[in-house]
């Protein structure tokens, strides 16, 4: 009983900390922003793609996430998220110019991409249905803790040290959780469906199309591009859903 009790916490603690990290992410690099901008001499619109270039990354490429894990296995996908993310926090950490920084964000949110659905799903997938709900209320408070934890922490940081720690910080505790994961996370397989390469494809051109223009409706300079793309990008989504039916 309790060799079950303790595998049921390491489980809980390792998804979570994964979950934590990439919902961390999405929000410690707004008060590093005032820095970032003042290190590389830009303009805030510029700064601007640096900070929704995460999230639109996590968007688009979510499902494709999903369906590598259930395909090659939960813990062995999630391992790899992280090992995505821990390599997009050192090149976001030795980036020097707001292009390279953009492309490190990306290569972060694909990892990103890959943990937070893997962390539930090997949750809910490790755990007795007893435990389940229990665990996921827990799984979920963390995530909102590191939404609010992030700021803050991002803030300290760059008051004490320098915006680059913000994702050096990272590095160890990517390291740590894939060795541990390694070791007592369980591994499992759901459906193997293939993956069809024209739906990933649709699905990444929707999302990423329907954020940057929710992201650029805003601009005075931008906005008819900005709902030409939205509209463009929702047909294209519709395009995929009638797909998903047929």
């Amino acid at each position: 009983m309790r060799d079950d009790r303790t595998k049921s916490t390491w489980i809980l603690i390792l998804t979570s900390l994964g979950f934590f990290m990439s919902m961390m992410d999405s929000m410690i690099v707004t008060t590093a922003s005032t820095a970032i901008r003042l290190d590389y001499n830009i303009s805030v619109n510029a700064l601007q793609w640096a900070l929704n270039a995460y999230n639109i990354t996590i968007a688009s490429v979510l499902l494709i996430g999903v369906s590598l894990g259930e395909k090659f296995g939960r813990r062995k996908i999630y391992n790899w998220g992280i090992f995505i993310f821990t390599v997009g926090s050192i090149l976001c950490a030795i980036s020097t110019n707001i292009t390279f920084l953009i492309f490190a964000r990306i290569v972060e949110g694909i990892g990103a991409s890959v943990m937070t659905p893997m962390s539930m799903a090997i949750l809910s997938n490790s755990l007795p249905i007893k435990e389940r709900g229990k665990a996921l209320g827990v799984w979920s408070g963390i995530g909102g803790l590191a939404l609010i934890v992030g700021p803050s922490l991002g803030g300290l940081i760059v008051a004490k040290l320098t915006w680059q720690w913000i994702f050096w910080i990272n590095v160890p505790i990517g390291i740590i959780a894939i060795i541990l994961s390694n070791r007592l996370l369980p591994e499992s397989i759901g459906s193997s469906d293939r993956i069809h390469l024209l739906d990933s494809i649709l699905i990444i051109i929707s999302s990423a199309g329907i954020i940057i223009a929710l992201s650029e409706i805003t601009s005075i300079r931008l906005r008819y591009m900005a709902v030409f793309i939205g509209i463009i990008s929702l047909l294209i989504g519709l395009w995929f859903i009638y797909l998903q039916k047929s």
